[in-house]
């Protein structure tokens, strides 16, 4: 064989042997893909935890800057009632004490 047909093969092989290594071997381009989807995804979930981040820090800080939360937090949670303070609930037709299985009052 002639050494130009000897430089054409040994070419050849090193591009299939480069060819695998990209379509098969580490870091493949299906590998690289799948990467950057995994990485699309833990960017979503960053930006979810920053948003709710964002949110409780505006919380804490409302909590710590005036009683008005802390108060609002503690009617709307644990039922408390300011004394001389006439606690008044309305409820929704439909529900309440019929969803609930009371019995209904008598008039």
């Amino acid at each position: 064989m002639r050494p130009a047909r000897w430089v054409t093969l040994l070419l050849l092989a090193l591009l299939a042997l480069v060819q695998a290594q990209m379509w098969l071997g580490r870091a493949s381009v299906a590998d690289v893909a799948a990467l950057r989807l995994q990485v699309a995804e833990a960017e979503q979930a960053n930006e979810a935890a920053r948003q709710r981040n964002e949110r409780l820090a505006a919380e804490v800080r409302d909590l710590r800057e005036g009683l008005e939360t802390v108060e609002e937090i503690a009617r709307q949670e644990l039922g408390m009632v300011k004394p001389n303070e006439i606690f008044v609930q309305f409820q929704r037709p439909g529900v309440g004490s019929a969803a609930s299985g009371a019995a209904p009052a008598a008039r």
